[in-house]
């Protein structure tokens, strides 16, 4: 059941990005809890009905817990939709996050996920339709602990085949890709307009999540 009451979503304001800018564990998890974690459930109700008819199957909602930190403060948090109701970092997933500096909307395969190999074999078969499907303003990235990543538009063909080579045969290697939207964009603060546009993402990014259960 949802944390919140909001009838609908709100949006996202600047003090929603500030709490990645609160000193301390304790105090920066209770802003956390009490800002941004009502948005990301009512957000798990409503996106992932829509991913359910996406995607074909019923996706649960995952909002992070942050519950194993006991001295770092997270610089960002997330809800993420996955195919498995028990956890969703093993699998293939979607997800809405915010760091202090943007919000993120992303497909993705993190180190845990055991068949991720198989999906980097398949996406290299392929690269051509990937690389003409993802949109140029779409950002890659190879590790998401880290805010930043690379534009598609920025690219090279072997530059991508590189990223998922290495998500083939790194272990601890990762991959996602979806938008970043920058901390003051009036789409942020425009909820109805926000859900839209995670909609239409997630609908450019479905024939990578299909690759990885092809």
């Amino acid at each position: 059941m949802s944390t919140t009451t909001m009838e609908t979503f709100k949006g996202f304001d600047d003090r929603d990005f500030e709490v990645f800018e609160i000193s301390g564990l304790e105090s920066r998890m209770d802003a956390l809890i009490e800002r941004v974690r009502p948005k990301f459930h009512f957000l798990g109700e409503s996106i992932s009905q829509f991913l359910g008819g996406l995607c074909q199957e019923e996706m649960f909602t995952h909002v992070a817990k942050h519950a194993r930190r006991t001295v770092n403060a997270p610089n960002d948090s997330w809800v993420a939709f996955a195919n498995n109701k028990r956890g969703y970092k093993a699998h293939p997933h979607f997800q809405i996050g915010l760091w202090s500096t943007h919000v993120f909307v992303q497909f993705a395969i993190i180190y845990e996920c055991p068949n991720k190999n198989i999906f980097a074999e398949r996406a290299l078969g392929e690269l051509d339709s990937i690389r003409s499907a993802v949109p140029d303003h779409y950002v890659w990235s190879k590790d998401h602990m880290v805010p930043t990543g690379l534009t598609h538009s920025d690219l090279s063909e072997e530059d991508l085949a590189d990223l998922l080579t290495r998500l083939k045969t790194v272990k601890a290697s990762e991959l996602t890709c979806g938008i970043h939207i920058q901390r003051g964009d009036p789409l942020l603060a425009d909820g109805e307009a926000f859900i839209q546009l995670v909609e239409s993402t997630f609908r450019t990014l479905l024939p990578l999540y299909r690759l990885a259960f092809a």
